[in-house]
């Protein structure tokens, strides 16, 4: 009874939304429940399990620490920033290859392809990838096109857990976190020795690139090894996927998934010369290679086209975090980063483009706990940040008379988290930038966490943050000529561009019942001025090449509501409903923004089927979006299903199967507007061996 009305619950708080705001409630196509009919029984004996537990036994679980919401650990529980975490555990249950993997199921985000690229970006509360910050540990990544970082060029074999901060957060961590937060923590090296190591292939069926259903379209495989002693530690590890491509119809040349070829290698060295102090080194190498394969009409033929991409990023990030005996804690970080792209193009297989971009980013970031003054804890630091670019094409500048692109900025932050009492906590933040194209601003951020819930059954936590944002435009969008011509369109920077601004209010509460049933409600209100977008509105013809350009919107506005309900039966059996709503407005216009789904809902369950033998399912639903602002066209909403089952032998080796999109939902890729998921059903194999301190 008690699941029926779980999800009785979350009916009704859709249709209610849906009749407040007067939209149509998100509804699984029939086809989609057709083609998971046999999944039914397999739930309906989950759910008999889980009545068959007694009803007093609580389900032991560990709560995560965080450090992104005010940038030291905080227990989930008591952090006064609102916090989602993607665990080790949920990467391995659905067997997650990239950063993108890892962030489907997180709720209320939106993961888009980069244009004219392969991987794939994220927006959030109806702010794009622009205004989100990708970290990892704590330091900026360089963006795949000096924009948006691509969430396909992260593996993750060293990745602990990823945090996500929902809102304006440029008092914590500066500009491009006007929107929000992704923070990457990779695992700390334990004592001993140990390692993991795991391959698997998988099938587009009969759009692999051989046409033959049964081969291994899909090659993945990856290592670690590590170890030590009290004070020292090293690790290697090393990562691989080889992806031949897909397409609708194998025998003919277009390709709508592109053939890629990533690796990545790393090696971590830490000291711990006492329990109060570490330093760290990382060196990491990431390689790609890209083949797009597509035709152009030229009256009256189809002309075979081939675009190829090269890319490598080399990393070196180091630091130093010291604790003192007075209570005082000192942290030094930095990172150098260096991203380069070679894209040639052809026609006909003769070379008609060769692309060259190349970027460099060095960052370093100091921070310095105050020891505890009173119920006041105090912080201050600084974060120091350059990068350049430059591009040609065909040997020729792309960025005009400036031969290369570069910027530089100065930060100093201030924080003070106050604890009132037992129940009431704020934290104060304020954030002072100068940038060398943009001068000088300051973002200030208030944040308050009360426990006004504390009974024996059920206890609650209020929250509320606001906060400025603050981000001034990108090289890209400012210099970069992103030249389509061949696919008929090019995007070209606008130097005149301003910085945008934001005021974010974000409004929730968290319910808890015991560890067994945790319900999440935040309300959210973005205000944004000089808005950057690009979309069909902003646009001219030129030489029949459609050429977009970037522009500020006076003013525009998100708000929305985020819903999200855990319910853990019992230790076998645990279930998970996400609704995000979500409007949007160009407040000039009176239109809503474009590619901002109203509606995304994420729902899961994860059921202990035997004792080693784990069952996953993850269900992912968008509403259609705004296109195009001149015709009002729309791409379509769609839902995917995706199926996961994880079978541990003894205690090294784990074998997995999985099935995503399983209703094989795909974009129709005729309609130019239909952004719904490019890869079909995609059904993969594998294994994972662990040894030593790597044994869990």
């Amino acid at each position: 009874m008690r699941m029926t009305f779980i999800v009785i619950c979350i009916g009704v708080r859709i249709q209610c939304l849906a009749t407040i705001k007067n939209i149509t409630p998100p509804v699984m196509p029939v086809s989609s429940f057709r083609s998971a009919r046999w999944l039914l029984p397999w739930l309906a004996v989950a759910s008999a399990q889980a009545q068959s537990q007694p009803q007093e036994v609580e389900p032991v679980t560990l709560k995560p620490v965080v450090v992104t919401a005010t940038r030291t650990e905080r227990d989930i529980d008591e952090a006064p920033v609102r916090t989602e975490v993607v665990t080790r555990e949920e990467i391995e249950n659905t067997n997650a290859r990239t950063l993108k993997q890892a962030l489907e199921n997180v709720p209320g985000l939106q993961l888009r392809e980069v244009l004219g690229k392969s991987g794939y970006e994220l927006s959030l509360q109806g702010l794009s990838a622009d205004q989100v910050l990708v970290l990892i540990d704590g330091l900026p990544i360089t963006a795949s096109t000096s924009s948006t970082v691509d969430l396909s060029q992260y593996l993750l074999d060293e990745v602990e857990r990823v945090e996500v901060v929902k809102g304006a957060s440029s008092a914590q961590y500066g500009s491009s976190a006007m929107g929000g937060v992704v923070n990457v923590i990779t695992r700390r090296q334990a004592a001993g020795f140990g390692g993991t190591a795991s391959v698997d292939a998988g099938s587009y069926g009969s759009q692999n690139d051989s046409g033959r259903s049964l081969n291994a379209n899909n090659r993945n495989a990856r290592f670690s090894l590590g170890g030590g002693g009290e004070k020292w530690r090293m690790s290697v590890s090393g990562e691989r996927l080889d992806n031949a491509g897909f397409g609708i119809n194998p025998s003919s040349y277009p390709r709508q998934g592109d053939a890629n070829l990533r690796q990545q290698f790393a090696a971590r060295g830490e000291w711990m010369p006492s329990k109060d102090g570490r330093a760290w080194l990382e060196a990491s190498h990431y390689s790609e290679d890209d083949t797009q394969r597509y035709n152009l009409f030229v009256p009256p033929n189809q002309v075979p086209q081939r675009k190829l991409e090269s890319i490598t990023r080399d990393r070196v990030s180091g630091g130093v975090d010291w604790r003192f005996a007075n209570g005082m804690r000192a942290q030094v970080k930095g990172v150098n980063e260096r991203y380069d792209s070679h894209s040639p193009g052809y026609s006909n297989e003769v070379l008609a483009t060769d692309r060259r971009s190349s970027q460099r980013m060095q960052h370093l970031s100091t921070q310095l706990e105050l020891p505890a003054w009173g119920r006041q804890l105090w912080m201050v630091g600084t974060d120091w940040h350059h990068e350049t670019l430059s591009q040609t094409s065909n040997g020729s500048s792309e960025l005009g008379t400036l031969g290369n692109a570069k910027r530089t900025n100065a930060e100093v932050f201030v924080q003070n988290d106050i604890i009132l009492n037992d129940a009431w906590e704020v934290l104060f933040g304020l954030r002072g930038q100068n940038d060398s194209d943009f001068g000088s601003h300051w973002a200030p951020k208030v944040s308050v966490r009360a426990n006004l819930l504390n009974g024996a059954e059920w206890k609650g936590v209020f929250r509320a943050s606001l906060g400025q944002g603050y981000r001034v435009p990108n090289l890209k969008e400012r210099h970069y000529l992103f030249d389509h011509s061949a696919l008929g369109y090019k995007v070209v920077g606008n130097p005149n561009l301003k910085p945008e601004s934001s005021t974010s209010l974000q409004l929730g509460a968290t319910f808890k019942r015991g560890s067994r049933l945790t319900i999440d409600v935040n309300g959210f209100y973005n205000r944004v001025r000089d808005l950057i977008q690009t979309d069909e509105a902003n646009t001219s013809v030129v030489d029949g090449i459609t050429q977009y350009t970037y522009a500020n919107i006076a003013r525009a506005r998100t708000s929305g509501l985020d819903t999200n309900l855990v319910w853990r039966a019992n230790s076998v059996l645990s279930l998970n409903a996400a609704h995000t709503y979500t409007s949007t407005r160009n407040e000039t216009t009176g239109q809503e923004l474009t590619r901002r789904p109203q509606q995304i809902v994420r729902l899961g369950a994860d059921w202990r089927v035997q004792p080693n033998t784990m069952l996953g399912l993850r269900v992912r639903h968008q509403s259609s979006e705004l296109v195009d602002t001149a015709t009002r066209a729309r791409s379509p909403g769609w839902t995917t299903l995706d199926f996961s089952l994880n079978h541990r032998i003894g205690r090294e080796v784990t074998l997995f199967f999985g099935i995503n999109n399983i209703t094989n939902r795909q974009r129709d890729f005729v309609n130019t507007n239909d952004f719904g998921p490019i890869a079909g059903r995609y059904i993969y194999l594998g294994a994972r061996f662990a040894f030593g301190n790597a044994i869990k």
